[in-house]
């Protein structure tokens, strides 16, 4: 079984977060990414967010439209066997996770999911990128044991 490492960046903290980005990381370097052009606006934005998260953005070359990203998301996740998805931050990345899969849900080849301790709290607040694809990179090398 595969281990996908997941984050995300989303509007805000709150019940009416809206995704941004999303990414899963394995350690075979297997990679999904996505910016979502659609379903948020800046106006819903955190000042964190605003600050932060956005400059970090690349829509020209990540950006695809919610149904776009849905459809690719799949794509992805049916090539690559059994897996188990692992996050630090599962109560917000996986629910937005599901939303983003859709009605189609989530593939049968996906056996569940995995809260670890944060190891990225253990960092100084300036060596987490806050870029969805950057941070589940960085969850999963420490995670593995590779980080520095």
């Amino acid at each position: 079984m595969r281990t996908l490492y997941i984050d995300t960046e989303f509007t805000q903290l709150s019940a009416e977060r809206r995704l941004i980005s999303l990414a899963l990381v394995d350690s075979d370097d297997s990679e999904f990414y996505v910016e979502l052009s659609d379903g948020w606006c800046t106006d819903d934005c955190s000042e964190f967010v605003v600050e932060i998260v956005l400059p970090q953005l690349d829509l020209p070359r990540h950006g695809r439209s919610r149904a776009e990203a849905c459809a690719a998301l799949h794509a992805f996740l049916a090539g690559l066997g059994a897996v188990e998805i692992v996050g630090d931050a599962l109560a917000w990345d996986w629910p937005l996770l599901l939303e983003l899969l859709g009605e189609q849900g989530l593939p049968g080849n996906v056996l569940g999911c995995r809260q670890v301790d944060d190891p990225l709290a253990a960092l100084p607040e300036d060596s987490v990128p806050h870029h969805a694809l950057l941070d589940a990179r960085l969850l999963r090398d420490l995670c593995e044991g590779c980080g520095d």
